[in-house]
């Protein structure tokens, strides 16, 4: 192992880890554009195997689980392997996932591909922040969040427009198709520009712990996931997984304490700054990304416009983004996250509060001008709480850290999504059902339903989301608790120190 003492490093990013982050990026952004991609083409399964929406919406949930299930031994697995090996064998599989998805026969073998293609996918976040943390160094983690943040934002928006543009121009096989030659130039990227970096020390894996969390996990986000099919929490299809899963993992946090070599060492939370970090990334990620959901839904069933226009739509959001983004990242460098975090979350209270006033003819204009201000707001706020998560840690723990955040990260986000669905559906009333149906589904609608009727249930679906809204906007309100306590003066690099500093 090298001496993790050096010279202060250079403020800029060097050329060197610009290389290493395109590859990290290419396999980022394979990983979630997955995500949203599979999510426009829903429909197209359910014609082309003649199989329901419950059944259908299994393609979506088992990549999710599989993610779930896999996090945690991303840092036993960079320490047993090292991050180059792990990281092209989770290249290897998931390009082996996205072919065997593609020559599905069936609904029950895409699903079963899913998977395989998640676990996969579910290792190229978390090992591939480990490489680029290690790649930069701790004083500049927040420049390396922003350059990791472009997957991050570009996913949710180009997702629909090139998912809904592949399965026009061609065919559903190609939203996994389009991964292959992305994979393959990945791969052999990869092969030549990671660096080896196998430990010296090579850990046996915790098998208590991963029999506790990982199927714990997957347990507790399914029950999650089916609460938005269920429309409730109350159901035993909900809530029994709910409790159980939860039951796992507090059994994991018990023997994670106490354990010497642990999955994840959770007494990474001795560290000040990581444990505001990731109670401010709990928050933020239930309370916004949520509410991403709403916008595309909003834009197709109330608006009537295609899933190409409604990514289109969504545009500003990223354009926005980008421009605060590398900015914030640099500055965190210098200044802390603590301002960025809180202004960026004001930008965020006002785009999505602007959502509150919604109708169903609200102007495009006002629509998009709001979401850009989110997007804005987005720049300011995720990539430097994540840096912040990370910027303290020593290089023995960076492993560690990278998992935890993403394990936190990926369940946050679906309990979010799951509640404000919840939220909406129960507000539906059925003119509101009828009138979204007549747009995402007209075959099944009557046709002589009034157009009158029609207008009032537009009426009532857009009152459902702009109530939905006010929830969102009161929980993004809510994370600025949390982030009044990131640090707002340069992180303090600790060496030799088993928690580290923070500059005051």
């Amino acid at each position: 192992m090298t001496s993790s003492v050096s010279a202060p490093a250079p403020d800029k990013l060097g050329r060197d880890v610009f290389i290493v982050a395109g590859v990290v990026v290419l396999g980022a952004i394979m990983s979630i554009l997955d995500v949203t991609v599979v999510g426009v083409a829903q429909n197209t399964f359910a014609q082309e195997f003649s199989s329901t929406p419950a059944s259908v919406a299994w393609s979506m949930t088992g990549y999710t689980l599989a993610l779930a299930a896999v996090i945690p031994i991303a840092s036993w697995a960079a320490s047993r392997f090292g991050t180059r090996n792990v990281y092209l064998a989770s290249l290897v599989l998931f390009l082996i996932g996205s072919i065997l998805c593609a020559l599905a026969t069936s609904i029950g073998t895409l699903v079963a591909f899913r998977v395989i293609q998640g676990l996969g996918g579910g290792l190229l976040m978390p090992i591939g922040m480990m490489i680029m943390t290690k790649a930069a160094g701790p004083a500049r983690v927040g420049s390396v969040m922003a350059v990791l943040g472009i997957p991050m934002l570009l996913g949710p928006i180009a997702g629909p427009i090139l998912g809904g543009w592949l399965i026009e121009i061609a065919s559903w096989h190609w939203v996994f198709l389009i991964n292959i030659p992305i994979g393959l130039i990945a791969i052999v990227y990869a092969w030549f520009v990671l660096p080896s970096d196998k430990d010296k020390v090579r850990p046996s894996i915790d098998g208590i712990g991963l029999l506790l969390l990982s199927p714990g996990l997957a347990l507790f986000l399914f029950g999650v996931s089916s609460s938005a099919e269920e429309s409730t929490f109350s159901v035993p299809k909900v809530y029994l997984p709910m409790i159980f899963g939860a039951l796992l993992v507090i059994g994991f946090v018990f023997h994670a304490l106490r354990s010497k070599n642990p999955l994840i060492d959770l007494r990474l939370f001795k560290n000040r700054t990581l444990m505001v970090s990731v109670l401010t990334m709990v928050t933020f990620m239930i309370a916004f990304f949520g509410s991403s959901l709403l916008y595309p839904q909003y834009f197709i069933g109330v608006r009537g416009e295609t899933t190409l226009i409604a990514g289109l739509l969504l545009a500003p959001q990223g354009i926005g983004a980008m421009l605060t983004m590398p900015i914030a990242g640099k500055m965190t460098d210098k200044m802390g996250p603590g301002k960025f975090v809180l202004g960026g979350l004001v930008l965020l209270v006002i785009g999505v509060g602007a959502f509150v006033f919604l109708g169903p003819d609200t102007s495009y204009l006002y629509l998009c001008g709001a979401l850009f201000i989110q997007g804005l707001g987005m720049g300011m706020t995720m990539m430097p709480i994540m840096s912040a998560a990370l910027a303290t840690l020593k290089p023995e723990q960076v492993n560690d850290g990278s998992t935890l955040v993403n394990v936190v990260q990926q369940t946050a986000s679906s309990i979010g999504s799951a509640v404000i669905t919840v939220v909406y559906t129960g507000l539906l009333t059925a003119g509101a059902t009828l009138a979204i149906g007549s747009n995402v589904a007209p075959d099944m609608v009557p046709t002589d339903v009034p157009q009158g009727v029609l207008d009032l249930g537009f009426d009532d679906a857009a009152s459902a989301f702009a109530t939905t809204f006010i929830i969102s906007t009161v929980l993004v309100a809510l994370t600025l608790i949390p982030a009044f306590f990131l640090p707002r003066k340069k992180i303090a690099q600790a060496e030799g120190v088993e928690t580290p500093v923070l500059a005051h």
